[in-house]
């Protein structure tokens, strides 16, 4: 099939590249979110999937709307037969949707219903989800509800960062996303309704705010959030009036603590829950660089009873 694929991060990038490789069918363009600064330097680059795209000297596009008339005459022009999406990262107008006759295909990673919105990954860690996976589907004007062609599962390991199943994912999903276009084009798959009598759930937009670590939670809670926040935007709680950014925790059968006390030990740092303590894995204070918990605690001479809050 004649495919205008629109993604823009690094999770997206997997599929582009399986569908440049795939001999059914031919990327004849990529839509991303414009050139954005970046770095240190805040140096305008490109996205990944425009960068990937650029090495393989398919045609970028970058319209700041979606339903710009430039764009949509392009991609008119362009004539798609479907136009597959691994997070875009803006909404798609009716007009738009329209335009290739098999319609937008999505990569969502979840399990739909389960977790549409923005952060599905990191829902699911937060919820203490078993299970996950990677759903493929039709876009429609309603979030995230359009029919669904083919799933995958995957297991939430005790240890998974929101960047470690997310990476799992985005390959896994890339050969979904092929599978799926090839069973479009030999109309050897038919894609079923959404059941929406339960199971619906939301995973809003992650914010930097929502890396603030509650002490008065349970242990498991800490973790869960953490890990869920991890690498971006990353856990913090505050110490001494700063913000200390934690890297992800491990739950151990230790002494309680009162939520927040932090208890300096010969070979590891203890911070106290709602329930067992967490143990600090590596930590970054403002204006340093990241390290070991120990050797911060060691540096920031932590007094017995201070807390992180």
């Amino acid at each position: 099939m004649r495919l205008v694929f629109a993604g823009t991060p690094e999770p997206a990038v997997p599929t582009l590249q399986a569908l440049i490789d795939s001999p059914r069918h031919e990327v004849v363009a990529v839509v991303t979110r414009p050139d954005a600064p970046a770095g240190r330097g805040r140096h305008v680059v490109r996205s990944p999937v425009g960068a990937l795209a650029d090495e393989h000297g398919i045609e970028v596009l970058t319209p700041q709307r979606v339903k710009d008339p430039d764009f949509l005459a392009k991609l008119t022009e362009l004539a798609p037969d479907c136009c597959p999406v691994v997070a875009y990262g803006a909404l798609l107008p009716q007009v738009a949707l329209d335009i290739p006759p098999h319609g937008w295909v999505n990569l969502h990673f979840s399990l739909l219903p389960a977790w549409r919105g923005a952060a599905p990954v990191q829902a699911a860690i937060r919820a203490g989800d078993e299970i996950t996976g990677a759903s493929t589907f039709r876009i429609v004007k309603e979030l995230d509800a359009g029919p669904v062609f083919g799933v995958l599962t995957e297991p939430i390991r005790p240890q998974d960062t929101a960047g470690d199943l997310l990476a799992r994912l985005a390959v896994a999903g890339a050969d979904l996303m092929v599978s799926t276009l090839d069973g479009i084009e030999d109309g050897t798959i038919r894609a079923v309704e959404q059941q929406e009598v339960d199971g619906v759930s939301y995973a809003s937009k992650i914010t930097v705010d929502d890396g603030h670590i509650d002490v008065t939670q349970p242990a498991l809670a800490v973790d869960r959030l953490v890990r869920a926040v991890t690498p971006e935007p990353g856990a913090w709680a505050e110490f001494r009036g700063e913000r200390l950014k934690l890297g992800p925790v491990t739950v151990v059968d230790a002494e309680a603590l009162q939520p927040g006390e932090v208890k300096v030990e010969r070979k590891r740092v203890l911070v106290g829950t709602a329930t067992q303590p967490v143990q600090l894995g590596d930590v970054q204070a403002p204006g340093k660089k990241k390290m070991a918990a120990t050797d911060w605690a060691r540096g920031a001479r932590v007094e017995q009873g201070e807390r992180l809050s």
